[in-house]
């Protein structure tokens, strides 16, 4: 266990906030229009035909910027037919949410833990595709180091997206608590992860107690931080990867830090990246589309580098909150913002998409 311990001591301590890469990006991130993007799913075999539509139809919107998933192969085949219409394309990978993933299924002791003791292959919390890796787990960190290698030797990336890169949801947002016939007044042992045996035993080691046996562990400032320590630096070493490769790195977070870190241990503002997409979903939440704008100005109170709002067009049906809440995240200071997804937009969003855009090009 003497490794596991060294290994432990490394990740508890928090990398710092700026890279060279970083303090060296291109001045022209910040005086760049203000950019519409969406995230997007590749689909099957890739069909050209299908994509020179989709990619015109994007670009109609405004839409110059993909955050989408797929093998490299895709890749190597999507960025000369985006880079004709000028779109970028960012490499969406999910993280530390894996499922599927036929390596990964052969080591059910890299998955993480909740306080109750299941394993999260065989327990999926909330929806099946609920499979979290621990990032206390050494081999599972390499793995994910693996995919993001991968992902560097693709030429043409505006960067390697992050995604699911926390813990699994330990208080749901209150619109979705009844869809699962749940009141999450408490942090409930099932949803409460992070006890994996290696970081118990990690914790167990400087502070000299378990946590799995404590009566209020949401009351532990230690242990909550020492959780959101070996995400911050998984996430810091993979930034080290990507950039040591000359590609960006940036991520989908929870709507502001604070919020982040209570509803699913992520400390966002301690990332070393070049760019976040906090996803203001406000339906979740049952706020208003005010709360779009308070969400975003927080996160950029906290953070030295840019934000581009993640918004959920279900939540958005009715065109005047779509334009609402463009308009907001532009006025707090954020550099564009994501839509989920374009591709689900109805003809008056779309509208919405079209208007802005030709307003947005003349300024």
């Amino acid at each position: 266990m003497k490794k596991a311990f060294l290994f432990l001591t490394v990740i508890c301590f928090v990398a710092c906030k700026e890279t060279p890469m970083q303090k060296n990006l291109d001045e022209k991130t910040t005086k760049n229009k203000f950019v519409f993007a969406s995230w997007a799913h590749a689909g099957g075999a890739f069909d050209t035909a299908k994509w020179e539509a989709k990619l015109a139809s994007y670009d109609s919107l405004g839409i110059s910027e993909l955050l989408i998933g797929g093998s490299p192969q895709f890749y190597e085949q999507l960025i000369p037919l985006a880079s004709e219409k000028n779109i970028k394309i960012h490499a969406w990978m999910w993280t530390l949410n894996r499922p599927n993933d036929t390596i990964a299924n052969k080591h059910p002791e890299w998955y993480a833990v909740n306080r109750a003791g299941k394993n999260s292959l065989e327990y999926r919390a909330y929806v099946d595709y609920y499979q979290w890796l621990s990032p206390f787990h050494p081999e599972a960190r390499e793995h994910i180091k693996n995919n993001v290698r991968k992902l560097t030797k693709i030429e043409g990336l505006a960067s390697i997206h992050l995604d699911y890169v926390r813990y699994v949801d330990v208080i749901l947002g209150k619109d979705l608590q009844p869809k699962y016939d749940l009141v999450q007044s408490t942090e409930m042992p099932e949803y409460d992860y992070g006890y994996h045996p290696i970081a118990r035993e990690g914790f167990k080691t400087i502070f000299g107690k378990d946590p799995q046996y404590f009566d209020y562990p949401e009351l532990s400032t230690e242990w909550r931080q020492y959780r959101l320590n070996a995400v911050t630096s998984l996430v810091n070493e993979l930034v080290e990867i990507a950039h040591s490769n000359n590609q960006k790195m940036t991520a989908a977070v929870f709507p502001f830090p604070e919020m982040s870190r209570q509803m699913v241990r992520q400390a966002w503002d301690n990332w070393n990246l070049d760019a976040a997409y906090p996803m203001v979903y406000n339906n979740f939440y049952k706020e208003n589309v005010n709360w779009i704008g308070f969400a975003i100005e927080q996160g950029l109170n906290d953070v030295n580098f840019p934000i581009y709002a993640g918004l959920y067009s279900p939540a958005l049906t009715d065109p005047k909150d779509l334009e609402k809440a463009i308009r907001l995240v532009k006025e707090k200071g954020a550099q564009g913002i994501s839509i989920f997804t374009a591709d689900h937009l109805s003809e008056e969003q779309k509208a919405v998409f079209i208007k802005l855009k030709e307003e947005f090009n003349d300024e």
